[in-house]
């Protein structure tokens, strides 16, 4: 049965087949004691490129394009490492980078394949410059 995002939500009731780690390990299969068990690690429990995706597309079929864009950045940034995440999120606070630096980290998440994000970066690069909120460069 195909997805539907009008009918399908909340996923993991009405259509946990379609709800994995990134391991594959199924939604029915993640519980605490599996974990205790060892038959998955912590990184097994988060959300998936996939999972994420389906779950913009039932906030878009909702009206809610906001949530809906939000969900497809989380998408792409569910393939950027931690690490650099918390550099990016900082490099975001008011005054932490200058418009260069910004757009070297827009540059870094197009290897990534999150060209909505960098886009989100990019347009927060000119916001910051018209609001004075860069960094003296």
């Amino acid at each position: 049965m195909a997805f539907d995002p009008s009918r399908d939500y909340p996923l993991g009731t009405r259509r946990p087949d379609l709800v994995s780690t990134p391991g594959g390990v199924a939604l029915a299969d993640v519980t605490l004691e599996g974990l205790r068990e060892g038959a998955f690690g912590p990184d097994e429990i988060r959300a998936t490129p996939g999972t994420l995706r389906m779950q913009a597309e039932v906030a878009g079929a909702a009206g809610r394009t906001q949530l809906a864009e939000s969900l497809e950045r989380a998408a792409e940034l569910a393939a950027v490492p931690d690490d650099l995440l918390l550099e990016i999120y900082t490099a975001l606070r008011p005054r932490r980078a200058t418009a260069a630096e910004l757009e070297e980290w827009a540059t870094r998440l197009d290897g990534f394949d999150a060209v909505k994000t960098a886009a989100f970066v990019r347009e927060a690069a000119v916001a910051y410059g018209e609001r004075g909120l860069l960094a003296d460069g």
